[in-house]
């Protein structure tokens, strides 16, 4: 691997602080997008949504657990999905490692809530051996309809905002594909590294170590034992069965989505 110059520690500090123009840069147009969010129209949530949970059917509002604001992310612990049912989507679960304490989110009148396809069941146990405490919901397809399908996240993961006036709920922001990566520190962490996330899709360094997105990831409890996920990468053309479906053209990470 060919190095970027090695300089003394005055021009080193020198170049850090070249670099710190455009990191204030990167933070204001951070803050002038959230103050975009919130500005942004609300739109009323007429259907009734119902959910499963440890005490039994809940609706989308009682999922606000009397608070003011309410996220939902939609993740795949769905049967079908990558080993299920020992564990649910890789990428889906990597996140899940990433939720904070959320006495932090409630401190400011906010709940962050899990909803799969899975049973309650399956999910409990799958949180019992991944070490999750957030609370996890599974999605019940109602009369009024299924609220991953109307809410933009019966294929993809995605993570919606909502609010509520009294027991009038509003959906107020949506954010999914490469918008997910934010609540993701992992990628953060690695962002300021030398190597970055070493993904080929990266504009690194010529000979930087990289690989093929997505398929390094793996379950936290099985990375000494990791192989490549088959649910991403393209699809293997001897293999019929293959469920992962063709990556297209565009996406500037993963190449499917």
């Amino acid at each position: 691997m060919k190095t970027p110059p090695i300089v003394s520690a005055p021009e080193w500090d020198t170049a850090l602080q070249q670099m710190l123009v455009k990191e204030k840069e990167f933070t204001r147009a951070r803050d002038a997008l959230a103050a975009m969010r919130r500005r942004m129209p609300w739109t009323p949530v007429e259907k009734r949504y119902e959910f499963e949970g440890p005490e039994g059917t809940v609706s989308l509002l009682d999922l606000f657990a009397g608070r003011r604001q309410l996220i939902v992310y939609r993740a795949f612990l769905d049967p079908g999905v990558d080993d299920w049912p020992e564990h649910g989507c890789v990428g889906c679960s990597l996140m899940a490692d990433h939720i904070p304490n959320l006495a932090h989110l409630n401190a400011r009148d906010t709940t962050l809530v899990y909803a799969s396809r899975g049973p309650q069941a399956d999910i409990q146990r799958i949180k019992a051996r991944m070490g999750w405490q957030h609370p996890w919901y599974t999605m019940v397809p109602g009369p009024d309809g299924a609220f991953d399908v109307d809410f933009g996240v019966d294929q993809w993961h995605g993570t919606n905002a909502f609010i509520r006036d009294g027991d009038q709920v509003y959906r107020t922001y949506f954010i999914d594909n490469r918008g997910d990566e934010a609540f993701v520190n992992t990628w953060n962490f690695l962002d300021m590294t030398a190597l970055g996330r070493q993904e080929t899709w990266e504009d690194s360094p010529e000979g930087y170590p990289q690989t093929k997105p997505y398929e390094w990831w793996s379950w936290h409890d099985t990375y000494a034992q990791q192989e490549p996920s088959r649910w991403f990468g393209d699809p293997d053309p001897d293999d019929p069965k293959d469920p992962r479906p063709p990556r297209t053209e565009g996406c500037d990470s993963c190449g499917s989505h």
